[in-house]
Formats: structure tokens, sequence, C-alpha cells
């Protein structure tokens, strides 16, 4: 229906389509497609919120003190005094991080996290930087919080140890089809299990407290075989920064909320806010009470059987039905990790995208309102790790944490230079940055401060991470970084390329029409399609050429005597190609005559094919479809 709202004042005209795209099999996994005005109803609250973002974070509990403990577990006992302690190092920097995303959540409302912050405070390098160690992380997110559910799984039912890659690889797809459904239907679908996660390891660790207070709770019986590599008669500072180092794993996840915001239901920096103090308490507490009854249960290191297994026998007296409730819940919460990965990647490669630094592709909407062009993606590479690292969480943990706190630094170091630059406005003075809006604000000395804090412990912790695992794998990662950032960079400066030759800037006046046509038409063959092609060429020039690609000598044969009969003249160029190539000899014509085309001549290629398009309203129909 046609708007004539001011119609006769203006060339353009508005027209409204009734249009529906219509069900298909594709629907049935994925839903009707939405509507663009059904964006704003696709919003999600703090509790669902949890369940989607905070995932991650909560499932780290699941191995990140299991991971101190494959550290420092060959000093034998001694090693369970030093695990707590570590722990609280870990909690200390979780706090502090927190308190700066907090901040970063309120000063940039519209998400982006690390990438948003850095580049309009640090510059157009660290933010790519930041962007290529998130969208890494966002990949081993997937791959190691998949794999650990499956260890999980192997913990269980020892049986299926040799399914363990194919099983990872199921689940990620199985993530990916959730999530083309939409943010709101995925938050639905994952809020109750994420819950369940909760209070039953709430309880489990409330329970295993009780027990050890009471003198009830005794040690592992029956633990799995471990074998140290070598045995450490001393637990030097390195040792202790290395498993602190891993033990940082617990962090990962903290960023996911601040990219996520405009997932959020207005207020939404508010809502935002409010869900990640609720994730860090949650997580903190968990992670403490965990680390604590592991040492002294004293559970065992081992590939074979999870310290969350070990741990849950003991505190209820073997494989009973709260064991197996805790296995389901930590299974389940390990693959809405995996959910937060394909929440936040989309977005931020839609950033990415939106900036020109990756294919435009990545920021359209699918049908459901997501990226789904980067969940997809997202789900293929992370299978890729699954089957090359052969869903060993032990093997991708020294690739994982790098990038987290490579943003993170990045994220507090930007936060800190924008409160600097809000300490030296005038009153009532402002300055508009692509991501935000800059005012004076008093108390910016108390901000700064604890932004550049922040931005040096982490920054600590990722030099540590780095050095003590980079022969474990570390070193993939830091070469990794640096190529990413150079093809975003590539592909930036090939959109600025196009972009400069499309430039309308002192373009002038539209030229006047071209007044010369030189017409091609490539043709597979003599028939309907390709002379109607040819009626449609000599309706604009005189000067037409048919081009037909020889692979076979027989078939050249016919369509040169079925030319002659019905080409009406027009010339042929037969195109022989011995290496049976098609399009590569025609684009090498095609440049050809490009290249000597005279002053004023427009060169036009008509294609044509055999579908039949039809018009019912009208009773008429169109054999066949031109594009020119």
């Amino acid at each position: 229906m046609i708007n004539n709202h001011e119609s006769a004042k203006s060339p353009i005209i508005e027209r409204d389509t009734n249009h529906t795209p219509p069900r298909t099999f594709r629907s049935f996994f994925i839903g009707r497609p939405l509507s663009t005005a059904d964006a704003p109803h696709q919003t999600i609250g703090k509790a669902v919120g949890l369940a989607v973002f905070a995932s991650d974070a909560l499932s780290s509990t699941a191995y990140a003190t299991q991971e101190i403990l494959g550290v420092i577990a060959a000093a034998g006992t001694i090693a369970y005094g030093y695990l707590f302690p570590i722990s609280i190092a870990i909690i200390t920097l979780l706090a502090i991080v927190t308190i700066s995303y907090e901040q970063t959540i309120h000063a940039y409302p519209g998400g982006g996290g690390a990438y948003i912050v850095a580049r309009d405070n640090l510059g157009e390098l660290p933010a790519q930087t930041a962007g290529a160690a998130l969208l890494t992380d966002y990949i081993l997110t997937v791959s190691v919080s998949v794999s650990s559910d499956v260890a999980q799984i192997i913990s269980a039912y020892p049986d299926l140890f040799e399914y363990r890659v194919w099983i990872a690889v199921a689940a990620v797809f199985l993530i990916m089809l959730i999530n083309l459904r939409g943010v709101k239907e995925s938050g639905t679908a994952f809020a109750i299990p994420t819950y369940f996660f909760v209070v039953v390891m709430v309880f489990t660790v409330g329970y295993g407290l009780f027990r050890f207070f009471t003198g009830s709770l005794g040690m592992v019986i029956d633990p799995p075989h471990f074998e140290a590599h070598h045995v450490i008669s001393v637990i030097t500072p390195f040792i202790l920064l290395h498993a602190f180092a891993n033990g940082t794993t617990a962090l990962t996840g903290v960023e996911a909320i601040s990219n996520g915001i405009t997932a959020f239901k207005e207020p939404r920096s508010k809502n935002a806010g409010i869900t990640l103090i609720w994730m860090s308490v949650i997580l903190g507490a968990l992670f403490l009470g965990l680390s604590f009854l592991t040492g002294e249960v004293q559970a065992v290191f081992s590939e074979e059987e999870t310290v969350i297994s070990q741990l849950a026998r003991t505190i209820f007296d073997g494989r009973g039905v709260l064991y197996y409730m805790l296995i389901s819940g930590t299974t389940v919460i390990l693959i809405m990790a995996a959910n937060t990965a394909f929440a936040d990647f989309p977005r931020l490669g839609a950033l990415h995208a939106g900036d020109g630094f990756l294919p435009r592709q990545l920021t359209y909407r699918g049908s459901r309102l997501v990226y789904s062009r980067g969940i997809m993606t997202l789900a293929v590479i992370a299978s890729f790790l699954i089957i090359i690292f052969q869903a060993s969480v032990t093997r991708l943990i020294p690739l994982y944490a790098i990038g987290v706190f490579l943003s993170f630094t990045l994220s507090q170091a930007g936060m800190a230079r924008r409160w600097w630059k809000i300490g030296h406005l005038q009153a009532g003075e402002e300055i508009v940055e692509p991501g935000s809006v800059l005012k004076f604000e008093k108390g910016w000395q108390y901000r700064m401060v604890i932004n550049g804090f922040g931005a040096v412990c982490t920054a600590i912790v990722m030099v540590v991470f780095a050095v003590t695992k980079f022969k474990e794998g570390a070193w993939v990662v830091l070469i990794l970084t640096p190529i990413l950032v150079t093809i975003f960079f590539s592909i930036h400066h090939h959109y600025k390329n196009v972009a400069n030759n499309l430039s309308l800037d002192n373009f002038g006046a539209i030229p006047p029409h071209q007044t010369r046509h030189r017409i091609i038409i490539p043709i597979s063959g003599v028939h309907q399609g390709s002379l109607a092609a040819l009626r449609y060429a000599r309706m604009l020039s005189d000067d037409v050429t048919a081009v037909h690609v020889a692979i076979e000598p027989a078939e050249a044969e016919k369509v040169k005597k079925k030319w002659e009969l019905w080409g009406e003249g027009t010339r042929m160029v037969m195109l022989n190609s011995p290496y049976r190539l098609f399009l590569e000899p025609l684009l090498e014509y095609i440049t050809e005559i490009s290249e000597r085309r005279q002053p004023g001549e427009t060169l036009t290629i008509v294609l044509s094919t055999e579908r039949t398009y039809s018009l019912t309203k009208r009773e008429c129909s169109v054999e066949h479809s031109l594009f020119v």
C-alpha cells in the first residue's frame, strides 16, 4: 500500500508490503520469522539475564578448583594447605574486576564492553586487540565448557569415554540451534536448568560445610589414580603463580554482561549492573566453598573423574540421587556457559563488522532477530577445536584465559583514561564520543584509581599466565591475536578503499547518459531462455556478442549449428577451455573487452535463466528472468 503523505512534494514514495515469509521446514527448528517491530519485546529481565550471561562465570566453579589442584597436586598432601589461600587471592581479583565492570556498564549503556571502551579511549589498535582477544575467548569458552561438560558425563558413565568428542560436537550444534531461535526463547529455555545448578550446588556446599563442622565429613573413598610426572618437594613462588593463573579461569565470563547490555529491558544499565553483582556474589561463594571442601576431603586431580564428582560422592556418601542431581546440574551449567558465548560472540562480531573490521554479513539479523551468521560461525570453529584437542579440558585451558585478561586490562585502562578526560572537563561541558557522552562528574579521581588498579592487577595476571602456560600452548594465543588484528585491519583497508571509490564527496554532477552500449550474453546452450536474452539485448544495442565456453567439443559443435540457425546473424565467440573451467575464461574475456572500451561506451552483461515465475493476480507469466 502506498503512503501518499507529502508524495506530491517528494520524489520518494513509501510503500508498505503485506508479504510475510512462508512457513518452511526451517521454521520448525528455529520458529516463525519475527518482524523488526518485535525487537523491543525480545529483551530480557534480570532473572533470565543471569541465566544467559552469568552461566559462563558460574560454570567455571566446575573446573577452576581442579585446575589449581592440577598444578600443586604433585607436592602431595602439603598442596591442600595452599588451595584455599590461592582461591582467596582469586576472589579478591574477582571483586576488583566486578567493581570495574560495574562502572563500565553505567558508562557505556550501549554495550560493547572492552571493545567499545578501548576504541573510544585508547585508539583503534587497542580496540581491535581487545576484540580479537574476546572473540578468541568466546570460541574457547564454547570448546572448554562443552569439553568439561562431557568430562562430567564420563565421570558418571565411564563407558562413554571413547565417544566424548562426538558427544561434545553434538552438544555445540544443539546449543547453536536453540540460540538461532532468539535471545528471549533461548534465555527462557536455559533459565530453569541454570537455577537448578545454583540451588543444587549451594545445597552441596552448604551440606558439605555442615558435615565438616559437625565432624562427619570424611576423605574421598577410592580416589582415582594420580601419577605425577615429577614430584615437587618444595612449592616455589613460580608454582604458586602457575596455580593462581590456572585458577583465574574462574573469572572468565565476568565481562559478558557488559558486552550484552542491549539484551536487557529498560533501564538497561541498572538491570545489567544488578545482574553483574548477583553473578559475582554467587560465583565467589561457590568457588570458595568448593576449594575449601576439596582441600578437606583431599580430592585428587584426574582426567578420569572430576573433583566435583569426588566431592559429591564424599559429601553424599556415594553415588545416590543427590550425587546424580549435582552431576546433572553441573553438566547443564557447562552447556549454559557455552550459551553465554553464543549470546556475546555474534554481538561483538556485529560491532566489529559495523566498524568495517569484519565482513558486513555479520551485521545482518536473521529471521529471529539474532545475528545468526555469527552464531553459526562460532559453532563451526568451536567444534573444530574440540576435534583437534580431543575434548580435553586440560589441553584447552592453556589457550583460554590470556584473551580474557588482555581484554580486562584494556577495558580497565580505557576506563581509567575516560575518567581522566572527564576530570579535565569544565562544569556544563560535554564531549560526544561514538560510545558515550562525557560530562564532568564528581569523584572521578576515585573511579580512575579503581580502574587503574584493576588494569595493573589483570595485566600482572595476564603476564603470569602467558609465562607459566607458554610451553603448554599459550604461545598459540600470543601468535593468533596479532594475526587476527592484522586480518581485521586488512578487511578495514578493503572497505575503506571501496568506500572511497564509491564516495559522492567531490563527485559533482551526474554525468550525461551514455549513448553506446556493448552487450555480452554468456550462454550455455541455444534454447528459449538464451533467445529471450538475445531479443532483450538487441533492444538495447546492435552491438551484441554471445559467448559460449566450450568444454566438450561435441557439445560446442551442437551449439554452433543451433546458433547459425537461431542466432539471427549475431556474432558468437567460442572460448575453448581445455581444462574444463567455465568462470575463469569468461571473466578473463570480459576483463579484456572492458579494458578495450572506447570513451563513452557502456559494457552490459545479460544473463538468462530458465525459471518460470507466475503472476496469478494478473493471469500472466514471465517465462524467463533476465538480469542486467
